[in-house]
């Protein structure tokens, strides 16, 4: 069964309840089986700093449904959970991106993996060493 790796955060409500229960719903989904997770890690804002800090996390999981099918669990359990898209880069509720998926690359207009700007973020990137070096290693090789 393929393996995906996820980056979710938070930065408003209670974050560290909002990744547990992210984490909970992902795992719940029929599709779905989380097998890996990394501590949770507080981090500055990126992009737009003047909001609260973000709780930051990484997750692998092993699905049988396709890249744009597993993106589109991911959006629904953010939408089901109360996430309201009003800015880029601003405060948030939850976020659960999907960074990489096998080592499949592909870029779509809905979806690029591995994700267009995880090289470039430690807040996706150290958690996922955490639980998977070798793929941060391979998204950092395909900026190269």
């Amino acid at each position: 069964m393929p393996t995906a790796w996820l980056s979710l955060g938070a930065n408003i409500g209670d974050p560290a309840e909002q990744l547990s229960e992210a984490i909970r719903r992902l795992d719940k989904h029929a599709n779905i089986r989380v097998t890996a997770q990394s501590r949770v890690i507080r981090t500055k804002a990126w992009g737009k700093t003047d909001q609260p800090d973000f709780a930051n996390m990484a997750a692998a999981v092993e699905t049988d449904l396709l890249p744009i099918d597993l993106l589109h669990a991911c959006l629904d359990i953010e939408r089901d959970m109360g996430r309201v898209r009003h800015e880029v880069w601003g405060p948030r509720l939850i976020d659960v991106d999907l960074i990489a998926y096998d080592r499949v690359e592909m870029d779509t207009t809905k979806l690029i993996l591995p994700h267009r700007f995880a090289h470039e973020r430690d807040f996706v990137l150290d958690p996922l060493r955490e639980i998977s070096p070798e793929t941060a290693d391979w998204i950092i090789q395909r900026q190269d």
